[in-house]
């Protein structure tokens, strides 16, 4: 009966469909950082994803191996579990979702990269601001530079900054 259960348990895990991944996977989990996204280096795209209040994913490409996970430097949205938290996803999915943003790479987490980012010139922080989003996570804001001048085209609507 126990080898039943067990085995029934499986199957309906495996009908269940594929978890919901992580789509943007410029970054590898382990190994180096790509190139083009080491600490100071400037990169643009569609904003294709949200994740919640404070991370999205910048599409320097068209695959999803092209996705750079962005957690925003300055903006700590509070936990996606809490109201808040989901107001704040909602929030950044109106502001940031099908918009060209412009970031400048941090330090790395993980498989993310901690950047300021703006849009059509205005800081995404300010923006979540404006837009009356409190904040209530994790972390202290980073000081870090918002120049983003030093950009040019690579002609797939992305842009990667020249070093």
């Amino acid at each position: 009966m126990l080898r039943n259960l067990i085995a029934g348990l499986g199957l309906l895990a495996m009908s269940a469909g594929p978890a919901l991944a992580d789509p943007c996977t410029a970054i590898p989990n382990k190994g180096p950082l790509p190139a083009g996204l080491k600490p100071g280096a400037v990169f643009s795209g569609e904003v294709t994803y949200v994740g919640d209040g404070d991370s999205l994913c910048v599409a320097l490409g068209p695959r999803r191996d092209q996705w750079v996970e962005v957690r925003l430097a300055d903006f700590y949205a509070p936990e996606l579990k809490t109201k808040e938290g989901k107001a704040a996803k909602a929030a950044l999915m109106r502001i940031a979702k099908g918009k060209r943003a412009t970031c400048r790479a941090g330090k790395r987490s993980y498989d993310r990269i901690v950047a300021r980012c703006t849009i059509e010139g205005r800081a995404i922080e300010e923006m979540m601001r404006r837009a009356g989003v409190r904040e209530g996570g994790r972390g202290q804001p980073a000081a870090a530079s918002t120049s983003f001048s030093n950009t040019k085209s690579s002609g797939s609507g992305a842009s990667v900054a020249r070093q």
